[in-house]
């Protein structure tokens, strides 16, 4: 990392919940233009729920006692999803998420992915540690890293 911030994944709670759905709202409204009034509200809709209905699988990220982000790491059949992963501003490119990413990998088999394709500096970083985009949407990428599958190139 590059300026060695010490941070630490702590799982999140209910009071964590305006945090989250702004963080999520951030992520979503970033990379969708052009919305509609009804589709906005719809997409509001969506966030509340979703939050509230995967809170268990949220975690927040915490350096010297301050929350600068989140993740969203949701256990499916295949392995593991990083549904979602958000760093404050001020705290961005000192390494945090790529370290974070980084344990994953070692821990787990196969981790999964979704990341909008205009989030460039996303998506390279995404397959300079190894994932492969296996499916796509009109906006995003799915993508995985599999342990098994590093040696298929």
């Amino acid at each position: 990392m590059k300026k060695d911030i010490k941070y630490k994944l702590v799982k999140a709670s209910k009071k964590d919940i305006p945090r989250l759905i702004q963080y999520k709202e951030e992520i979503i409204y970033m990379y969708s233009k052009g919305l509609s009034g009804e589709e906005k509200e719809n997409i509001n809709e969506y966030i509340i729920t979703s939050v509230n209905e995967t809170l268990k699988d949220y975690y927040n990220i915490v350096f010297d006692d301050k929350i600068i982000g989140s993740i969203l790491l949701k256990d499916i059949q295949e392995g593991k999803l990083i549904d979602e992963i958000y760093i404050e501003k001020e705290f961005r490119n000192n390494g945090i998420g790529t370290d974070i990413i980084k344990k994953l990998i070692e821990n787990n088999e196969s981790i999964y992915l979704w990341v909008y394709k205009d989030n460039t500096k996303a998506v390279s970083l995404y397959k300079r540690l190894g994932f492969k985009v296996i499916d796509e949407t009109e906006s995003r990428y799915y993508m995985e890293y599999n342990v098994k599958g590093k040696n298929k190139n």
